[in-house]
């Protein structure tokens, strides 16, 4: 590989991290009330022109925009990681039912038990974020022809629509938690303040730490559960890991934002096709770190389009994504090395 060849991964993550400056940007600037560029930067640096302006992008703006990078960066990073350690190109935290396991847990925490606080009902979507895996894992591998990737699919969607029903269910027999649930279950970042950004920073950070360290065993995993284990790596310990670290991500996103579908089963192979265009090749080494950049550039480019195209209201980020992955995963469904597994 050429000098230039090499610089190139470093210049595509430059220019994936310019982008999702400009769209930082224009989430700060644009909304019900829109705010010229020029004074969000000079907001940005304490040198906001009115009040007004400076409590619009600090007190709403800024904590909404670092909301969707944290919890896009998760689900992106969630949905490269389930689809290496399956080897399977349908998956998404929110197909195969990680997504809906959560919401059902923290409705069943909030709506039943009483937990109120964040650090009390973020430990249920773990959990539940957990189970619904482990269950769809289980029910993949019926039948004669084992797990496939469509019947792990499948699996996903009868586990998803189990588990919304019942949260529905929930819901429905408290009228403040349903008005509330109408929201979460749409995937919005609204009402979101600065401390609740906090809250989900660590959890984030350990499942981001533990993705990361994920990479290497994942380009051996590739190859197959025998080359990996000739290679000396302990499947069992990395499956466990990558568990974990989807786990996290997973739960946290869908704590703070609800569960948003598709943006784990899109990014990841946007990211593959930047990694082929600049010659990184199917390395998770770069594919993890591309995919924690687009997955913030999708979820916060669909928040943008949500708060412009339905002014002064807006449609919530998680429908805009919907629109544009449900087509996507049709797709690949129909895609004929996938519909003769």
């Amino acid at each position: 590989m050429t000098r230039s060849r090499r610089v190139r991964p470093t210049l595509l993550v430059a220019l994936l991290g310019a982008v999702l400056a400009v769209l930082c940007v224009l989430s700060i600037a644009l909304g019900a009330a829109s705010i010229p560029p020029d004074q969000v930067v000079r907001a940005l640096f304490g040198h906001a022109p009115s009040r007004l302006v400076e409590n619009i992008v600090w007190s709403a703006r800024v904590p909404r925009t670092t909301l969707g990078i944290a919890a896009g960066a998760a689900l992106g990073l969630s949905g490269a990681l389930m689809q290496a350690l399956t080897r399977n190109p349908l998956a998404d935290p929110g197909i195969l039912g990680v997504s809906a396991g959560a919401s059902f847990a923290i409705v069943l925490a909030v709506g039943v038990i009483g937990v109120g606080s964040f650090h009390g009902y973020v430990w249920f979507a773990f959990a539940g974020a957990l189970v619904a895996s482990v269950l769809v894992y289980l029910l993949g591998r019926l039948g004669r022809s084992g797990l496939t990737p469509v019947k792990l699919a499948l699996a996903g969607v009868a586990v998803t629509s189990l588990l919304s029903s019942l949260t529905s269910a929930i819901a429905l027999t408290d009228p403040d938690a349903l008005d509330r649930f109408r929201f979460f279950s749409a995937g919005s970042m609204a009402d979101q303040d600065g401390a609740t950004v906090l809250r989900i920073l660590p959890f984030i950070a350990v499942g981001t730490a533990l993705a990361l360290a994920c990479a290497p065993a994942l380009n051996s995993l590739a190859l197959g559960d025998d080359v990996a284990a000739s290679l000396g790596r302990r499947l069992g310990l990395v499956r466990l890991q990558g568990v974990a670290a989807v786990t996290l991500l997973t739960g946290a996103a869908v704590a703070v934002i609800g569960p948003v579908v598709f943006i784990g089963l899109i990014v990841p192979h946007v990211a593959r096709v930047l990694a082929q265009l600049a010659g990184i090749g199917p390395d998770h080494r770069w594919l993890l770190p591309l995919s924690a950049l687009l997955a913030p550039c999708l979820l916060l480019a669909a928040d943008i389009v949500g708060r412009v195209v339905a002014r002064p209201t807006e449609i919530q980020a998680g429908v805009v994504v919907a629109f544009i992955g449900g087509p996507f995963f049709i797709a690949m469904v129909r895609r004929r090395h996938l519909s003769e597994v």
